[in-house]
């Protein structure tokens, strides 16, 4: 954050913080959205030059040219940056309150095409080959990565440490259902496939997802395919943990059958947030490999043919 002190301390300051720092969705205990660090304009010099996400507020009766300017790559690759100016604390509110969704939006965004771009240069090619001869599909996920477990139409992917685990599982099922795209269905599906791959009955310990507070559901277009975006938290019955899960369920047109990358963390006391985003990135890495007959189906649906 380069501001001025004056700004920073003052309204400007506090809806950034508001907006910024926020609390993440999801989460079984208080984390940012983002880290906030405050840099004056006299001392961002050249070393904060390289960080990834800055913005930069400009308030002063002296600006001509009022508004929010998005680039990336000003100083260094790659980079996100956001330039807010505004002639009083008035004009940045309101500039604020306009792009504040947006803002966030495009440095989550950023972040993830990082992350992307990591696992493009070096992933797990025993994972990835496994699963394009089993699922038709490609996703990638880092090295060190390994199958622990397959069931059928079921795989279940893993990095363990000794302060957390990064869990990915791919499912997949036809496409049987008018409500197959609803939250309802979504979850009792993963549920059932939770329940018959992830148990450890021998503890009276089964997986399941947490519904007192609701997940959160999106309907999105991944790779042009209809998909469903789905963030929420599960708990492992008689143990006191609960885990935050990113879920995305892809329709495949073209073999009429939904995927599903659904990827979790677990951890003890640690911060989960940067561990989240990681597994987000595996999750939307998920494409089907005959992508090509899937683009002629879904242009099909649009133009109801």
């Amino acid at each position: 954050m380069v501001m001025s002190k004056v700004a920073w301390d003052d309204k400007p300051g506090n809806l950034i913080r508001k907006a910024l720092a926020q609390q993440q969705l999801s989460f079984p205990q208080e984390e940012p959205l983002f880290d906030l660090v405050f840099v004056s304009h006299e001392g961002f010099k050249e070393i904060f030059h390289t960080t990834r996400n800055i913005i930069q507020v400009k308030i002063s009766p002296i600006i001509e040219n009022a508004g929010v300017t998005f680039a990336e790559n000003v100083w260094a690759y790659p980079q996100a940056t956001v330039q807010i100016n505004a002639r009083n604390n008035e004009e940045f509110e309101k500039l604020f309150y306009e792009n504040s969704a947006e803002i966030i939006t495009y440095f989550l965004q950023a972040e993830q095409n990082r992350l992307v771009l990591n696992l493009n240069k070096l992933y797990e090619k025993n994972v990835y080959n496994t699963l394009e001869g089993k699922y038709s599909i490609f996703l990638k996920v880092p090295p060190g990565f390994s199958i622990t477990s397959e069931g059928k139409d079921f795989t279940r992917i893993r990095f363990e440490t000794p302060e957390f685990s990064q869990v990915l599982m791919i499912y997949s099922f036809p496409n049987q259902s008018d409500s197959a795209f609803t939250l309802k269905y979504l979850i009792q599906k993963r549920d059932s496939f939770l329940m018959a791959n992830v148990p450890e009955p021998e503890r009276g310990r089964h997986v399941t997802t947490e519904l007192i507070d609701e997940p959160t559901f999106s309907i999105i277009r991944h790779h042009g395919n209809y998909a469903a975006d789905i963030r929420g938290l599960y708990r492992v019955t008689n143990d006191h943990h609960i885990v935050t899960f990113i879920m995305l369920a892809e329709f495949d047109a073209y073999r009429q059958r939904i995927v599903v990358a659904d990827g979790y963390v677990y951890t003890s006391g640690r911060e989960k947030r940067n561990l989240i985003r990681q597994v987000e990135a595996m999750v939307y890495s998920l494409q089907f490999k005959e992508q090509g007959k899937n683009n002629k189906n879904n242009n099909q649906l649009k133009t109801g043919n």
